[in-house]
């Protein structure tokens, strides 16, 4: 029953940080999804509703069918949260949670100026007028 109540407010919790703005809250979202998968594929493999793996094997050992599970879950979910933080780093400082402000050269497509398509002031020469 411990562990039904915990996979249950761990997914409310991870859920609850998948719906939030901020790339590191999904990011955090995401590794508490995983922790409630491990938790279920470890709570599912009891010892009560299975026989031991092997006929020579006393009660108390472990069926390594769902511990397999697991960490394959584990490794999984490592690769995708090292994935999404490579993602959050190459986004900038900014993590893609806050707007831009505009004051950087990113801040148009292209590099572009505030107007679009006319040439920036490098590119009209040192008098800045039409010619």
């Amino acid at each position: 029953m411990s562990a039904a109540v915990a996979v249950g407010v761990l997914v409310a919790a991870a859920v609850h940080l998948l719906l939030q703005r901020g790339q590191l809250r999904v990011i955090l979202g995401f590794v508490l999804l995983g922790h409630a998968v491990n938790v279920l594929l470890l709570s599912a493999g009891g010892l009560d509703r299975r026989a031991p793996a092997f006929d020579g094997a006393g009660a108390e050992v472990a069926d390594p069918l769902p511990q397999a599970f697991a960490l394959t879950a584990i490794v999984i979910s490592f690769g995708i949260t090292l994935y999404l933080l490579g993602l959050l780093s190459a986004d900038g400082p900014t993590g893609g949670g806050e707007k831009e402000t505009g004051d950087g050269p990113s801040a148009t497509a292209g590099g572009e100026g505030e107007t679009g398509g006319g040439p920036s002031a490098t590119e009209r020469g040192a008098g800045g007028g039409e010619r």
